[in-house]
């Protein structure tokens, strides 16, 4: 006898159609069968082991968050209910071109320095690991949730080049394409980059092309945080365009905002662009997280040349007055390229969290309010603090525009992506609250996108990125990662006030089949495991 039956559920099953109602039953990690309403009239319905009541309840694949930054949490934390107790069943992580691997001992210390305002500093973890499939071989040990990896450009970089601004050589250009070859061939779904970020940022046009056409022989897709999501946006998103058009390569793009004062209401101008690829043959898909604010660390808006030479480099000129005071310039009157192109805007920016708990009275102010409790200009206190926490504070930046959110998420192309960084007193609601906001405000309550289409923009559409065979739909033989919630009460708890407050209406969550949330509780079940690259056909 099978193991589980799900009885009465409404089934959105992922593909855009309508909804219907079924009994779904699973056994081995697997959906068997899936009895319709009318089909079970007059017959006598499946049976197994155990059967739970979805009566009134929605029962869809689980959600993949195609944007995380969940690459050393799910090593840190086994509950990990930010994501489970969402419906997430898969997270995409190696994300914005820096992440733990490939690296050696030099390279990993760097990047742990580099993103522990993303992550943590690490010291809690064993990094037993060097190479892409060690890292997946120990996500294979258990975890919440599964999880695939992108290979990070700029971490590839630091490896070959280090953290100076000069294009590659002749030699160095190999040996990275040679890491993404074996990042991809051990696994790897992808390669991501962060180009906004050092040392990523300083790779040229013909560098990450090489790369790609790398990425593209396995069949994999090329993740950019591109160079401008402010006053250079819409042509930073042409360059990604042709740059994977003459690569030959799949492009997705991440966290695909239009930001900042200047692209107020230009959503359109970037999605008629994107039209005009797709009808040409290129191969595009997007993600975004239905909120306003970004959120990303304070180092992250400095000039990219004051970043030059990794994070110890960067404390050494923040210390120096004169140096100091040409990065103030920048970020102040010029437009920093770490800041998008545009003048820093210090009553936007909110600190988020800290490394050093002895300075957790910055959390939850802007760098504006801070300053005026404390008499100083705004640079001072960002300078005094980035100095103090070793550049490990976190910001939100409130520099969205609704109706550009609305507008994105629409589109035929697009995923959802949490974009959630876990670490800090008081995070971005999207860790906790994105795939529940999607269903209950954005569905529910604003009507943007009908249950079916939402669902499809989390479920099948990402799994179709990620050339998973077996994934993303409710179907006879398909993986049993699902989801039940309550499309009436289904919400996001998180608030930017409670922002690690988990959501309401998702009872119940399965990950190869078994339960990891069950009665609105997370269990002590960790299924997940990493999920690698499909080999093209």
């Amino acid at each position: 006898m099978e193991e589980l039956v799900i009885r009465d559920a409404d089934v959105v099953d992922g593909s855009g159609s309508d909804s219907y109602r079924a009994d779904v039953v699973v056994d081995g990690g697997r959906i068997v069968s899936i009895v319709k309403e009318a089909a079970a009239a007059g017959c006598q319905r499946p049976k197994a082991r155990r059967e739970l009541d979805a009566e009134g309840l929605v029962l869809s694949p689980g959600f993949v968050d195609m944007h995380a930054h969940s690459d050393l949490a799910l090593l840190r934390d086994p509950d990990h209910s930010a994501k489970a107790a969402q419906g997430v069943t898969l997270e995409v992580v190696g994300q914005d071109g820096l992440s733990y691997a490939p690296v050696d001992d030099r390279t990993l210390g760097e990047v742990r320095r580099a993103i522990a305002g993303w992550n943590g500093p690490g010291d809690d973890i064993d990094f037993d690991w060097r190479s892409v499939g060690e890292y997946l071989d120990r996500l294979d040990r258990g975890i919440a949730v599964n999880a695939a990896y992108l290979i990070p450009q700029g971490t590839v970089r630091a490896l070959a080049v280090g953290w100076e601004d000069r294009a590659a050589t002749p030699q160095e250009l190999d040996r990275m394409r040679q890491s993404v070859a074996e990042g991809m061939e051990q696994g790897a779904v992808g390669m991501s980059s962060g180009l906004t970020y050092t040392p990523g940022m300083y790779a040229r046009d013909a560098e990450l092309t090489e790369l790609c056409r790398v990425v593209a022989s396995y069949g994999g897709y090329y993740c950019p945080h591109h160079r401008s999501y402010g006053a250079g946006a819409l042509q930073a998103y042409e360059e990604m365009v042709a740059l994977t058009r003459e690569a030959g390569c799949s492009l997705h793009l991440a966290h695909a905002t239009m930001n900042f004062g200047v692209n107020k209401g230009r959503a359109p101008e970037l999605l008629a662009l994107l039209d005009e690829a797709l009808a040409a043959g290129s191969d595009i898909s997007l993600d975004t997280y239905p909120y306003t604010p970004g959120c990303t660390t304070l180092a992250a808006v400095l000039p990219s040349w004051a970043s030059e030479g990794g994070p110890e480099e960067t404390l050494r000129r923040l210390a120096d007055p004169g140096t100091a005071e040409r990065v103030r310039h920048d970020l102040e009157v010029t437009g920093s390229d770490g800041c998008h192109g545009v003048p820093v805007e210090w009553d936007t920016i909110e600190i988020s969290g800290v490394g050093d708990p002895a300075l957790a009275d910055f959390v939850g102010r802007t760098v504006q309010e801070s300053a005026d409790r404390r008499g100083e200009t705004c640079w001072e206190t960002a300078r005094g603090l980035l100095l103090a926490d070793r550049l490990a504070p976190t910001i939100l930046q409130h520099v969205g525009h609704e109706e550009n959110v609305r507008e994105i998420m629409r589109h035929r192309v697009h995923t959802g992506g949490s974009d959630g960084i876990l670490q800090g007193a008081k995070p971005h609601p999207r860790a906790y609250g994105t795939f529940p906001h999607y269903l209950g405000h954005y569905v529910r309550e604003l009507g943007v996108l009908s249950l079916e289409e939402c669902v499809a923009h989390l479920t099948s559409r990402p799994a179709a990125r990620l050339r998973l065979p077996d994934r993303g739909l409710v179907r006879e033989g398909y993986k049993a990662d699902l989801v039940l919630f309550d499309p009436a009460t289904v919400a996001a708890g998180s608030t930017f006030a409670q922002p690690r407050t988990l959501p309401t209406g998702i009872p119940h969550v399965l990950v190869d089949g078994r339960f990891v949330i069950e009665d609105g509780r997370r269990t002590d079940v960790l299924a997940g495991r990493a999920v690698r690259r499909t080999p093209p056909a």
